[in-house]
């Protein structure tokens, strides 16, 4: 398979920014068509990217080899159930669900079809960040692990395009932003064999896990971070010393461009990557069990 034909799903500022114009301008994909819940913004990205709109997203799947997504989790999951149906192969966002059934059963139609599958992960997928976590993973012995990913999106003077996204207003950063951290956490220590949550400021929370290495982890994750504290960073201490994640250098878009090259792998070759719908399956379940812990926190003494 040389060339993929790929129809994108999703019209707002991610695909907009991100999709769109690296599948356009990767060598290995035909961007067939575009598909949204916005006929009109669909056919102005399609004319953008020398592509065409469709009325629907099973004449885009009828289309396609492949499907990009980017639209909120509730309408992703159940559209990537239909489109592996239809034979498609699938590029999905992170969280691939926000409830585990729907989850299980992108993941479980995946299986059926017997079509290729990859979650797109920033941190995964980024070059610097990729070679930093294959070389953790690869060394192994560590002993704790500290993830801070915290983002000013919900801050009154905030320019960010996703501050008005209703699923996020609604699930907060620890279904937007704890995908990140899991991906990295996930990918050195092993599955989280248990975990709780915690409150902490706005939609910040708190999780602590333990890993089927052994190793114990903690990460802070939220979307109403002042700007000033902001930022991402993971820490690793073993028996090698500390280990930090390298800042990242390019924006999203070369990541992106990583993670239609390994659909294209896995497409070509048949074999899965690590980033497939059952480890984002896995995520939602984790991401799933540590809301099911979370309660206010009571005060010391109360």
């Amino acid at each position: 398979m040389t060339t993929l034909r790929i129809g994108l799903l999703g019209t707002g500022p991610w695909a907009r920014g991100v999709h769109a114009p690296a599948l356009a301008a990767h060598p290995g994909v035909e961007l067939t068509g575009i598909w949204g819940r916005r006929p009109e913004a669909a056919a102005a990205l399609a004319q953008a990217h020398g592509s065409r709109p469709y009325a629907t997203p099973g004449e885009l799947f009828a289309a396609c080899d492949a499907v990009s997504i980017a639209l909120p989790p509730s309408v992703q999951a159940p559209l990537a159930v239909r489109a592996a149906e239809a034979g498609c192969h699938l590029l999905l966002d992170k969280p691939v669900a926000t409830s585990v059934p729907e989850a299980r059963a992108a993941a479980d139609a995946v299986d059926r079809a017997g079509v290729a599958s990859v979650v797109f992960f920033t941190a995964r997928f980024g070059e610097e960040e990729g070679e930093w976590i294959a070389a953790q993973a690869a060394a192994g012995g560590w002993f704790t692990a500290h993830a801070d990913w915290l983002a000013p999106v919900f801050v009154e003077d905030t320019t960010s395009p996703y501050a008005r996204s209703p699923w996020r207003r609604e699930k907060g950063g620890l279904w937007d932003i704890g995908p990140h951290a899991l991906s990295v956490l996930l990918a050195v220590l092993g599955d989280v064999e248990a975990i709780t949550a915690a409150r902490g400021p706005a939609d910040t929370v708190l999780l602590a896990m333990r890993h089927s290495s052994g190793a114990a982890s903690s990460a802070t994750v939220g979307l109403a971070a002042p700007a000033a504290a902001s930022g991402v960073e993971v820490t690793l201490r073993g028996t090698a010393g500390v280990a930090t994640l390298p800042r990242r250098r390019h924006g999203p878009d070369a990541a992106y461009h990583r993670a239609v090259d390994a659909l294209l792998a896995a497409a070509g070759t048949g074999l899965p990557n690590a980033c497939d719908i059952h480890f984002g399956l896995r995520v939602t379940e984790i991401l799933a069990a540590a809301e099911g812990t979370l309660a206010p926190l009571m005060p010391l003494g109360a």
